[in-house]
């Protein structure tokens, strides 16, 4: 529609430079919204403000001009109208948007997407959390944001894929394989003074009681850097593969899963320092190696590796950034959480130093969550025995409800998480509002069915919908492609479930005032069946795009 109404207003106005009403041949970037109240049309334009200065026109004498012609445009506008300094405010003929729910039909599961993306090639990587411990509920926001951005930015048009890296290099794998020793010594026997900085959590009784079954006591007597390396490998894979077991369980699926170690044996993160100390981007210090990350913009350089000959993590992210890029990305995005902000600077730096831009590389921070129950904070530690992981969540509220409810807010804002409001079946609870809206739907068309009108929508007549709450819900329904491909583009896919809410409440309003089957109006009824159609394939869609199940009984 907006597209339509641009071509419009261009039609306008090069009709008046072409009779010389305006003169200056110059065309601005036309912009038409749609205005905060409905009172002002359907959409509007500042087209004529933007063109006053090279006009040297007051504004309303130009959108005076543009009206005339606009008025001639199309049949697409029903009335025109000029308000406040010269804003044009456009009301679209009622026809026209009944064709949107032609679109809707026609278009299916595909309606809503778009190819904006033109088959750009983007990796989305994020959750990422280390293998030394089961998700959280902070890893579990950030893998509905990653997993819901990516499957947006699919629909609109990108060629994406889906990535977790594994830090299984580093100081904290050696810390993991020392907790899982100790904790195997110690339940055979051994008194064990265990250390504060180990990883106290009862999976690591787990990981040590396994290892006591399938290799006894094998490591009691072994050298502790032979113990330290087994319960490393050992308990990282075995945490990975309950972090993938978790993750598939939230409908979660990679496309690939990336060593970081794998940097190191295949000699990457050497060959990256090289090119970077090529390019001068890398300099010797007192013995360090530092990126000059002050030449783009960060407020201090950074070390890569230390005096003593030790990488730090800036070194093996600067290997897997330069990584990804070999790979063939166009777009990398990175899903971090808020802690991570003072992090941007340097790898935007890194990026640039590469040769790329500074946007090829996207940053998604993701805050904490604070979790609750009925209102009232829950103790966020597993010696209480509250929840703590991602997986108790999940397996009290449901997949649906998580998924949802991680999404309801801008990523970057906290966000409250109540349980019992989750798992609440009223309208107080946004999820089961929205997926109530969808089968409602469904429970209609059944009862149509059991009173002997079966859904025919073959030359359905469209302008019987004439009434205001029925082009109230048309006009709902025709906002769903563009919120999608901000969505996307933005990465905030907190605008689709705010979107899904608005319009189950359309729809919820719209079926308290008026009468879908109505025996004595078939050619009605069925023009409302149809709408309600094109209402629950929009529902579906923007659920399924977020990883939620679309029921079709409550």
């Amino acid at each position: 529609m907006k597209e339509q109404l641009r071509a419009c207003i261009l039609k306008g106005i090069e009709g008046c430079f072409a009779d010389g009403t305006l003169t200056s041949g110059v065309v601005p970037a036309i912009n038409v919204e749609k205005p905060a109240h409905a009172e002002h049309g359907d959409f509007a334009t500042n087209v004529a403000m933007q063109m006053a200065k090279q006009e040297r026109k007051a504004p309303r004498a130009v959108a005076e001009a543009l009206v005339k012609k606009l008025a001639e445009a199309s049949d697409l506008i029903r009335s025109v109208e000029i308000a406040g300094p010269g804003f044009i405010n456009f009301f679209v003929e009622d026809s026209a948007w009944r064709k949107v729910l032609t679109e809707i039909d026609r278009a299916g599961d595909e309606y809503g997407k778009s190819k904006v993306g033109a088959r750009k090639k983007v990796q989305v990587e994020f959750v990422s959390a280390n293998p030394t411990g089961p998700l959280h509920i902070g890893h579990g926001r950030g893998a509905a944001t990653g997993d819901a951005v990516a499957s947006l930015l699919s629909a609109a048009g990108f060629d994406v894929q889906r990535e977790y890296y594994i830090n299984d290099a580093g100081n904290q794998m050696n810390t993991l394989g020392l907790s899982g020793l100790l904790r195997y010594k110690e339940l055979l026997g051994e008194k064990i003074d265990f250390p504060e900085n180990c990883y106290q959590g009862d999976y690591i009784k787990d990981i040590a009681r396994d290892a006591i079954a399938k290799h006894g006591d094998r490591f009691l007597k072994a050298p502790q850097e032979e113990g330290v390396a087994f319960f490393a490998k050992m308990g990282g894979d075995l945490i990975l593969k309950g972090i993938d077991e978790d993750l598939q369980d939230f409908g979660i699926r990679f496309d690939n899963w990336f060593s970081e170690q794998s940097l190191f044996d295949e000699g990457k993160v050497t060959s990256a320092i090289a090119e970077m100390q090529e390019k001068g981007h890398i300099y010797e210090q007192e013995g360090a190696l530092w990126f000059k990350t002050t030449a783009f913009g960060d407020d201090k350089d950074r070390v890569v590796v230390r005096s003593n000959g030790v990488t730090t993590y800036f070194a093996s992210d600067i290997a897997y950034h330069r990584d990804k890029y070999a790979r063939g990305f166009d777009w990398v995005i990175d899903v971090w959480g808020a802690d991570h902000h003072g992090y941007v600077p340097r790898l935007k730096s890194v990026v640039q130093g590469l040769g790329r831009k500074a946007d090829d590389l996207g940053i998604i921070l993701v805050q904490l969550v604070s979790l609750l129950r009925d209102g009232q904070p829950v103790a966020m530690s597993t010696r209480s025995g509250e929840f703590v992981t991602l997986k108790e969540v999940v397996d009290e509220v449901g997949r649906d409800a998580a998924r949802f409810f991680f999404l309801m807010r801008r990523s970057d804002s906290q966000l409250d998480f109540d349980l019992e409001l989750a798992k609440r079946q009223s309208n107080d609870n946004p999820v089961y509002y929205v997926q109530y809206a969808h089968a409602r739907i469904r429970s209609i068309f059944d009862t149509a069915r059991e009173r002997g009108v079966e859904p025919d929508f073959t030359g359905v007549r469209l302008e019987l919908l004439e009434g205001a709450d029925d082009m109230s819900l048309i006009k709902k329904l025709s906002l769903y492609p563009e919120i999608l491909e901000g969505a996307a583009v933005n990465f905030e896919p907190h605008r689709i479930t705010y979107y899904l809410q608005d319009l189950a409440g359309e729809f919820h309003s719209f079926y308290n005032k008026s009468r879908v089957i109505t025996p004595e109006e078939p050619e009605l009824t069925q023009a409302r069946l149809f709408l309600l159609h094109c209402v629950a394939v929009t529902l579906k869609n923007a659920l399924t795009v977020l990883g939620i199940s679309a029921p079709e009984r409550m």
